[in-house]
């Protein structure tokens, strides 16, 4: 299921592979991607949204409404 995230606090790209690495902890499956300038994260994953976040938020950021 793909889903897309705005997660903000991502300055640059120590962060975008923060948020990659987030991610695949939860879905080593998950096809991630991260546009840095608009702060969109989409996903391929079978996880639930709600893990995704937690995973996001436990990285250091913080999820909005896309």
């Amino acid at each position: 299921m793909n889903q897309t995230f705005k997660v903000q606090g991502m300055t640059c790209e120590h962060c975008v592979q923060a948020v990659q690495k987030a991610i695949l902890k939860t879905d080593n499956t998950a096809k991630v991607q991260v546009d840095l300038p608009t702060g969109l994260v989409s996903i391929a994953s079978s996880q639930p949204r709600s893990a995704l976040v937690a995973a996001i938020e436990e990285a250091g950021y913080t999820v909005g409404s896309p």
